[in-house]
C-alpha cells in the first residue's frame, strides 16, 4: 500500500559525503500494527580501529526520532541544520523514526515544541527501555523491543495524521510539485490552515519540508554524479533559477554543488557540521 499513511514519507537520503567504511547504517520497515505512525527503525554501527575518529554528517528528516545511545533513550526532535556525529571506537546508535506528524499522538501538545531540541524519554518506563535495548542484538531485536513499549503506549486514532501523512508523501515523490501553493491547491487546504497544522504535527512549515527533500535528493544526484548542469538540475530540483539553488544547497551542505560533486568523486570526508 503506497498511500501517504503506510507509504514512504522520509527519504533515503541524509547521510552526506562519500559512502565511509568506517560505519554501516540498516534500516527495517515498522511492524504494520505501527506503520501509521513510524516510518522505520534504524541502527547505525560502527568498529573503528585505535586512534581513528571519524564523523557522520546528517541533514535531517522533517521527523521525531526515539533514540538509544550510551545506556540512555531520549526524543529528539527535527534538526533544521545538518550535524555531525563522531565516531571512535566501537558503538552504536539505535532509533526510531516516526513519520511526520506521527509523534504528535504521543506527545499531545505542538511538535514544534521539541524543533532543535533533544530531551531525556519522560515516559514511565524509560529506564526499562534503555535497559533492554542495551541488552538486545541486531536491529530486529532491538526494533521488537521499541515496538512493544509504544504499543503499551498507543495513543488513540487521530485522522489528522493520515492527512499529514498523504500531504508529507505527496511533496516527497511528486516532481511536478515545487511550491507550497501547490501543495495547497491538490489537497484543497487554505495556506494558514497548513502552516498551523505542520507547526502542530510536524514541526517545521511545509515549504521547509517541501525543500528539505529537495536537497536531499539534489545531494544524492551529486554524490552519484549530476549528469547536465547545474542549471538544469536547479529546474529539475524546482528552483527558479541555478543562483538560488546554488545558495541554499551550500548553505544546508556546507560546501558548494561543485565542492560538494569533487569531495564525493575523490572519495574524502565531504562535509563537516
Amino acid at each position: 500500500m503506497d498511500d501517504g499513511r503506510r507509504g514512504q514519507t522520509a527519504s533515503e537520503h541524509g547521510v552526506l559525503g562519500a559512502p565511509d567504511a568506517g560505519y554501516r547504517l540498516d534500516r527495517l520497515p515498522a511492524s504494520a500494527d505501527l506503520a501509521g505512525l513510524v516510518e522505520r527503525h534504524w541502527l547505525v554501527s560502527w568498529d573503528l580501529p585505535p586512534g581513528r575518529r571519524d564523523t557522520v554528517t546528517l541533514l535531517p528528516h522533517p521527523c521525531v526520532n526515539l533514540v538509544h545511545v550510551d545506556g540512555r533513550v531520549a526524543v529528539a526532535g527535527v534538526g533544521r541544520e545538518r550535524f555531525g556525529y563522531p565516531l571512535s571506537g566501537r558503538g552504536r546508535v539505535f532509533g526510531v523514526k516516526f513519520r511526520p506528524g506521527g509523534f504528535h499522538p504521543f506527545l499531545g501538545r505542538p511538535v514544534a515544541d521539541l524543533t532543535e531540541r533533544t530531551v531525556p524519554l519522560w515516559w514511565p518506563g524509560a529506564d526499562r527501555l534503555a535497559a533492554a535495548l542495551g541488552g538486545a542484538g541486531d536491529l530486529g531485536e532491538l526494533a521488537g523491543v521499541a515496538e512493544q513499549y509504544l504499543r503499551e503506549r498507543r495513543p488513540a486514532a487521530d485522522p489528522v495524521v493520515e492527512r499529514v501523512g498523504a500531504i508529507v508523501h505527496t511533496m516527497l515523490h511528486d516532481r511536478t510539485i515545487t511550491t507550497v501553493e501547490q501543495v495547497t491547491d491538490r489537497f484543497g487546504v487554505r495556506a494558514r490552515t497548513l502552516q498551523r497544522m505542520f507547526r502542530r504535527y510536524v514541526g517545521v512549515s511545509p515549504k521547509w519540508v517541501l525543500g528539505r527533500y529537495r536537497l536531499h535528493e539534489a545531494a544524492a544526484r551529486i554524490a552519484a554524479g549530476p549528469g547536465g548542469t547545474w542549471a538544469e538540475v536547479a529546474v529539475e530540483l524546482g528552483y527558479f533559477d541555478q543562483p538560488h539553488f546554488i545558495r541554499d544547497f551550500t548553505r544546508a551542505v556546507g560546501q558548494t554543488p561543485s565542492a560538494y560533486a569533487e569531495s564525493c568523486r575523490a572519495g574524502t570526508a565531504a562535509v563537516s557540521a
